[in-house]
């Protein structure tokens, strides 16, 4: 039990070996690797959660709508209603799983920022939410060359 103790403190630090610029002998320097909640910079809660209620009805509608195309099609073709075609049936599951995949980027860049849930489309959002985005990529950018 001591030993997994101290396995997970072990485990909350990074090792980083290089070389020093005073001299060419390896240097072995241990970073503590997680930060305070207050150094945290990220999505706070309530806007994650309005991000997953936005996502799950902009995504979840058009999945199951993909899913139930296949159904449909079996049902008709088994009880003999209509010959449809195989193909029509792929592209319009695939059509569905398409809207499905822009619901999930809109579900993300529809929901509001500000404590207020915002409007039930969230079309004002966009803009703003694009603008944060592109920010958190040029501050990662900067990170990384420097």
């Amino acid at each position: 039990m001591k030993g997994a103790k101290k396995n997970k403190k072990s485990q909350s630090k990074e090792v980083k070996i290089g070389l020093s610029t005073s001299d060419s002998t390896p240097k072995i320097e241990a970073i503590n690797s997680s930060k305070n909640k207050s150094e945290k910079s990220g999505i706070p809660k309530y806007v994650a959660n309005r991000m997953a209620r936005r996502i799950a009805f902009t995504t979840g509608i058009p999945t199951i709508s993909g899913m139930g195309v296949f159904i449909g099609s079996y049902f008709l073709i088994s009880k003999g209603i209509a010959d449809i075609s195989p193909t029509l049936t792929l592209v319009s599951s695939a059509i569905c799983f398409l809207i499905g995949l822009l619901g999930l980027s809109y579900g993300i860049l529809s929901a509001s920022w500000d404590f207020n849930p915002g409007s039930f489309l969230g079309f004002e959002n966009i803009k703003p939410n694009i603008k944060r985005m592109k920010d958190a990529f040029k501050t990662n950018q900067k990170d990384i060359t420097s």
